[in-house]
């Protein structure tokens, strides 16, 4: 259960992915934003531990190779680098650190499953504001995000959670608890989330 294949998109099989969820207040922050600009994402804002994949497994085979593969991973940090935009998109974009890439190649070869072009090498960790974007519009929404900045610009994942899209509806098929990392100097947790300077 550690290789991934290529495998066309097939429409009668659900979307899986394995997603981090932003703490509250970065959450609420960016629902409130696409409220007021009339745009969205695809479902709740989330950070995609690899693009949405199918696979031939059962929802408990998934989930056994999933647990296999996160059992030991530690809880980890992310860092909210700014944001970007891209063709029909605009994000923010998280810093591609070598702990959330280790943990993106660990997800991706739980398998068999499809793989998208922005998977291993094109990965790139981000969370999306728009999407959808129309070519007459990007402009003036750019001018308007670009110089909001997010209420926090750091945050610990300490679970992730496996997802399924069928039909438009992105149901949690299992949350995954990971390892707690403590400083190693005062032996307690490190700090959940880091605030933006003001």
């Amino acid at each position: 259960m550690t290789t991934s294949i290529p495998a066309a998109i097939d429409a009668a099989r659900p979307l899986h992915s394995v997603v981090a969820w932003p703490p509250a207040a970065l959450d609420k922050w960016m629902r409130r934003l696409q409220a007021e600009l009339n745009v969205s994402g695809f479902g709740t804002p989330h950070l995609n531990l690899r693009a949405p994949f199918q696979t031939p497994l059962g929802t408990s085979e998934l989930v056994g190779g999933m647990r296999q593969a996160l059992r030991d991973q530690p809880a980890f940090e992310v860092r909210v680098k700014g944001w970007k935009r891209l063709p029909g998109v605009i994000f923010l974009e998280c810093e591609p650190d070598p702990a959330l890439l280790g943990l993106h190649n660990v997800i991706v070869n739980v398998g068999p499953s499809t793989r998208a072009p922005y998977d291993g090498q094109d990965y790139r960790p981000h969370l999306t504001l728009a999407l959808g974007v129309l070519p007459w519009g990007a402009d003036i929404l750019w001018a308007t995000v670009h110089e909001r900045t997010p209420p926090v610009m750091s945050f610990t994942v300490e679970a992730l959670s496996l997802t399924r899209e069928a039909r438009g509806e992105v149901q949690e098929i299992h949350t995954f608890p990971l390892r707690a990392v403590t400083d190693a100097a005062s032996g307690s947790p490190p700090a959940r989330v880091k605030a933006a300077p003001r």
